[in-house]
């Protein structure tokens, strides 16, 4: 028997997936939200997550209970190819399995059972995505400073919020406007984010 756990942040999901999964006879399944909770008596050795919340830090890696935390549990993340950056901040959190949103119940059931076994699951759609998740063309600076500017701060906010000068930030957004070949900063950040960069 193998204990899963699935974490979504929306409900409706997380209900879907876990009553997917709890028809195939090896697989003993529990969800978690967003939020902490409290292992239960069989420690999950799989857990399930979908990477746009890892991205979007609703389920935090190293959250008790949650996927990436503590326990030893294989974490294996859903996700789609045109998202790279996601792709990559799953990656860094530790995905051992990667199965493609897109794809057939089946290829989970698979990747939860790579994942059991410790293997590495990689859905062949998502392969060259995992590729350009390494060809990220800004800095983690750069992305820092793209992400508070798409969150509609000023240079002189985002100044103040990274204690920079005006004029360094100015240098950051100048070159992911280059880096992205974007016309301008909104156009850069409505590309880092639709690579999920940001």
């Amino acid at each position: 028997m193998i204990h899963v756990q699935v974490a979504h942040g929306a409900g409706l999901f997380r209900s879907a997936l876990v009553a997917l999964l709890r028809v195939e006879a090896d697989l003993d399944v529990s969800c978690c939200p967003s939020g902490p909770v409290v292992e239960g008596p069989d420690p999950a050795e799989v857990r399930v997550a979908d990477a746009e919340d890892l991205a979007s830090g609703d389920l935090v890696p190293g959250r008790p209970g949650c996927p990436g935390g503590t326990g030893g549990a294989g974490l294996l993340v859903l996700a789609t190819a045109h998202r790279p950056g996601v792709l990559r901040r799953a990656f860094d959190a530790g995905a051992l399995g990667y199965v493609d949103k897109e794809g057939s119940p089946g290829r989970l059931v698979e990747g939860i059972h790579a994942v059991a076994k410790g293997e590495r699951y990689v859905d062949a759609s998502l392969a060259v995505g995992l590729l350009r998740a390494t060809e990220i063309p800004l800095t983690p600076r750069e992305l820092t400073v793209l992400s508070i500017a798409a969150e509609g701060a000023c240079v002189g906010e985002i100044a103040l919020a990274l204690h920079l000068s005006r004029g360094t930030v100015r240098n950051y957004l100048a070159a992911s406007i280059r880096k992205t070949g974007a016309r301008n900063r909104v156009d850069a950040i409505r590309i880092a984010h639709g690579a999920g960069w940001v």
